[in-house]
């Protein structure tokens, strides 16, 4: 048998759930009213959002009126989702590496570096096709990914961080073609710490536009933040891409 991936357990974890879900939900919420106000979707379109978690960014864009579909991988965190569905917010278990729905969103997003984890490239090219399929022509999917340069220069490599009595210790790293990141955590109601290790592709603009193109997904615009501002590749600690279904 073939070990689990890194991801499969780690998203099940309520710690991960833990140390993730306290992000500033101002911030989040901010970036996505901005992304609707630039994207101008119509009133009730269908939206995918893919590695959806716990469901927070789906319900604030189903809020608006659209018509939200949620999928992630994690059984806790759609669990969790499935809490908040209505007539037009849904959810469903599903790995993004296999085809779900066939030209049926008007737009897709990926939010918050949810993406680059898995082991092959084929495996990263089949989540890519999995979105483009989901498209209907002309449908607009938005990738936010780190951005690998600023990420390298600005890297913390050693922290640790308290919450709710929980001690997480993290060290980060990378090689030429991955981040690291190693997450021990220390509880009490644990018999001995449990550790994690993410990884995370070094992905530039470059490669996306290849495993855009591949599957029929045209680059439209880039940014570098959640304010829109312009990408540099130095500068900017976001890589934020806005792309049409050719």
């Amino acid at each position: 048998m073939q070990p689990q991936p890194w991801f499969k357990d780690w998203f099940n974890s309520p710690y991960y759930h833990q140390l993730y879900f306290n992000r500033d939900e101002q911030e989040a919420a901010k970036f996505i009213d901005a992304l609707i106000q630039h994207l101008k979707p119509p009133p009730g379109a269908h939206m995918l959002d893919v590695a959806c978690g716990k469901g927070r960014h789906a319900v604030h864009l189903a809020e608006k009126g659209f018509d939200v579909t949620g999928i992630d991988l994690s059984e806790d965190s759609i669990k969790e989702a499935l809490r908040h569905e209505s007539a037009n917010l849904h959810f469903y278990l599903h790995d993004m590496r296999l085809p779900f729905r066939i030209n049926y969103f008007d737009y897709a997003f990926n939010f918050f570096t949810s993406f680059g984890y898995f082991s092959t490239q084929r495996e990263h090219d089949n989540a890519i096709r999995t979105i483009a399929q989901a498209l209907k022509k002309d449908g607009c999917f938005v990738l936010d990914y780190l951005n690998v340069h600023y990420a390298e220069d600005h890297l913390v490599h050693q922290f640790d961080k308290e919450i709710e009595g929980v001690n997480y210790f993290i060290t980060k790293w990378f090689d030429e073609t991955h981040f690291y990141k190693k997450i021990t955590v220390e509880d009490e109601a644990l018999p001995e710490p449990l550790i994690y290790q993410e990884k995370v592709a070094k992905f530039s603009p470059g490669d996306f536009t290849e495993m855009f193109a591949y599957q029929g997904l045209q680059i439209q615009e880039v940014f570098g933040d959640y304010n829109f501002g312009k990408y540099d590749v130095k500068k900017s600690p976001q890589l934020i891409m806005i792309a049409r279904k050719i």
